[in-house]
């Protein structure tokens, strides 16, 4: 069934750290293939000459897509996850997104901004993967995925009024909270993350 994902396309956040999702893949029972992306010319992954954009990124993970397939997401891993939903609803089964602005206007909920003391740290990403501001608000309410939640109630960078903001925008959106949970919650609680994303895949 369409609904039933073959694969797991596992996507990390700005640093582009391929092993943040391994500790919740090890724990996961669901039996579809299970792949950790990283994104082109970001730490271990080789660059590609054919990305050189967000868009471009988009396109890249959109490739992935070749069978039904569920998106696991970390912060900004997030927004390529939802806009290459928005690309291929036929195939995408599932979402998950960890802590994710999600494409929406984090103004006035309380966000930190979390881009310059990560370019400071990490001076050889390329500043467009931080600077992506497109308001994805009118476009999240067509997607029909079923698509979990997951926040920390001590993360500032995408507090829990982020989470809770789309949440009412995505049709299809169950939220959880982890007490203590800040922005690396879905790597520290991968005992707790991983039954939730089983029980999620196996929705119909």
């Amino acid at each position: 069934m369409l609904n039933t994902p073959l694969k797991l396309l596992f996507l990390p956040g700005a640093s582009g750290n391929t092993q943040f999702w391994w500790p919740v893949a090890d724990l996961l029972i669901h039996p579809a293939q299970k792949i950790h992306m990283g994104w082109p010319g970001f730490g271990p992954t080789p660059a590609d000459p054919h990305v050189t954009g967000f868009d471009d990124l988009v396109a890249w993970i959109v490739a992935e897509i070749d069978r039904p397939t569920a998106l696991v997401a970390q912060s900004m891993g997030g927004i390529v996850a939802i806009l290459a939903a928005l690309e291929r609803p036929e195939l995408v089964t599932h979402l998950v997104l960890t802590v994710t602005s999600g494409g929406i206007d984090m103004a006035g909920l309380g966000a930190e901004d979390w881009r310059p003391s990560f370019f400071a740290a990490n001076p050889t990403v390329p500043r467009w993967f931080g600077n992506y501001h497109e308001d994805l608000s009118l476009r999240l309410v067509t997607l029909q995925v079923p698509t979990l939640l997951l926040w920390g109630n001590a993360d500032p960078i995408s507090p829990v009024s982020v989470g809770q903001r789309l949440a009412s925008l995505l049709p299809q959106a169950e939220m959880h909270v982890f007490s203590d949970g800040d922005h690396n919650l879905a790597n520290t609680f991968a005992t707790d993350v991983a039954p939730l994303i089983d029980r999620h895949l196996a929705k119909r």
